[in-house]
Order: structure tokens, then sequence, then C-alpha cells
């Protein structure tokens, strides 16, 4: 799934460590996030929304594959 979190994270000069601190997770899952290597759980999101003071839509966007 595509999102911004790597744009908003970078907008507000966030590192990928700080933001994983206030989110209690690694800064690996930020990693896997930013690139798209995983989807987040919907608390993670909704957590994520919270910090940003944004939309989950906001952040991910959902593409359907058009079937």
């Amino acid at each position: 799934m595509k999102n911004r979190l790597e744009a908003l994270r970078k907008a507000r000069g966030i590192k990928q460590e700080e933001l994983a601190e206030a989110l209690e997770v690694s800064r690996q899952t930020i990693g896997s996030l930013e690139n798209g290597r995983y989807n987040p759980s919907i608390l993670l999101a909704f957590k994520l929304a919270r910090y940003f003071g944004t939309t989950i839509e906001d952040i991910f966007i959902y593409e359907e594959d058009g079937t």
C-alpha cells in the first residue's frame, strides 16, 4: 500500500527513530512502512494519524486492483 508517511515525517523534521519511539514500534517497522513492504495494523494506522493530526486516508493511499 502506498503512503505519505516519509514525506509527512520529513516535513516535520522527525527521524525514523523518534517516530518509532513515539509509537512504540521499531525503527525497522517505520522503514518498512515507508517503503511499502509492510501494511500497518489498524491500531498502528490510527496511532500514526493521531500523531500527525490527520486522517488515515491522508497517510495511506488505497488503490483497488481494478478487478
